[in-house]
């Protein structure tokens, strides 16, 4: 059938394009991390997928943000190589509002690579001794270089696992997709009492907790790299782990009973509680807790900031192509259950 084939093709077209184009440029980390007020400072930027030499010098501008209406401008810039550059700084010797510290972001304007931004890069401190000639410029970023072209954004910490995206989360939207045939056919089934219909939820329920061991597994990968451990305890990791676990209490429950109408209505019923279970497990609870996870504080879930366009042009796709290999597998154990029946009525 010709969703078959679009299935294939849009995975082929999700790991093609989610491994081969680039991320835009970035900035990994600077030099010094701490000054303070008054103090004259070289501030080394280290690049990631930069290209500082295609430019001159004085075309690279540098800035320490306080906020949007404050931040000096680096002087002297210098470029070391590709992915390093730097410039000297004279710090302020007071703060624009009150306080004793604040962190500043770091945005590296390069006329090919664009606008570069590492937030809360610098750690500024106030020194009450200190005088300085310096002060803060009013709206001094103006007329940046925007850069458009197909790239994925950069993101701190995650770096090129970012491509992840197009695989992990897409195994949670199909796992969703399964788990709701599931429980449709079990309704169905509560309704005609038709063994054709147990048979599908059955299928659909093995469909939709490969998807979410698939997922439980890349999101363990993804954790290992980007938090350092591939099991932190996080909410959203223990619910998940929840979910499936009450998802693979269903086929116990199958098999414990050797009347097949009887573990087939019971399970049925089962299944419906499951799936009333899954979303506050995968989506209500955790937002009552602060995660990891993308998002705002206590929401871990995809938001404005977290896709772009050109994100959006695999992600989407993968979700089908992910969603429509459901439905394909579990349209096989379907059939292979059929089968079964046949070889054992022939026995």
């Amino acid at each position: 059938m010709w969703w078959k084939t679009l299935s294939v093709a849009l995975i082929i077209y999700a790991i093609t394009a989610g491994m081969l184009v680039p991320l835009k440029p970035g900035i990994t980390y600077v030099s010094p991390g701490v000054v303070k007020s008054g103090q004259d400072i070289t501030l080394r930027v280290f690049g990631y997928n930069s290209f500082y030499t295609k430019a001159r010098a004085d075309e690279i501008r540098i800035w320490l943000q306080f906020d949007e209406s404050n931040a000096v401008l680096g002087q002297k810039t210098a470029i070391l190589n590709d992915t390093t550059v730097e410039a000297s700084f004279q710090m302020p010797s007071g703060m624009p509002e009150k306080g004793t510290f604040a962190m500043l972001n770091v945005i590296v304007d390069h006329p090919v690579d664009g606008v570069s931004l590492l937030p809360s890069a610098v750690e500024f401190r106030l020194d009450t001794t200190a005088t300085s000639k310096a002060g803060w410029q009013d709206n001094p970023i103006e007329q940046l270089h925007i850069v458009k072209d197909l790239s994925y954004p950069y993101r701190n910490v995650i770096y090129e696992s970012i491509r992840n995206t197009y695989y992990h989360v897409p195994m949670w939207f199909a796992l969703m997709f399964m788990f709701l045939g599931s429980v449709i056919y079990s309704i169905r089934y509560l309704k005609s009492q038709h063994l054709d219909d147990d048979k599908k939820a059955v299928a659909f329920t093995e469909a939709g907790l490969l998807f979410g061991l698939l997922g439980l597994v890349t999101g363990m990968l993804w954790a290992h790299y980007a938090w350092g451990s591939a099991w932190s305890n996080d909410i959203k990791q223990l619910m998940t782990a929840v979910a499936l676990l009450v998802y693979l209490a269903y086929f116990i429950l199958r098999s414990s009973f050797d009347e097949p109408e009887k573990g087939a209505r019971l399970s049925a019923v089962y299944n419906i509680f499951a799936f009333a279970s899954l979303v506050p497990l995968l989506y209500i609870v955790p937002r009552m807790f602060a995660s990891l996870h993308p998002g705002a504080e206590g929401s871990p879930a995809f938001g404005s900031q977290d896709l772009d366009n050109t994100m959006r042009m695999v992600f989407y796709p993968s979700i089908i192509g992910f969603s429509l290999l459901g439905l394909w597998l579990a349209q096989l154990r379907y059939r292979y259950a059929k089968i079964q029946d046949v070889l054992y009525d022939i026995d």
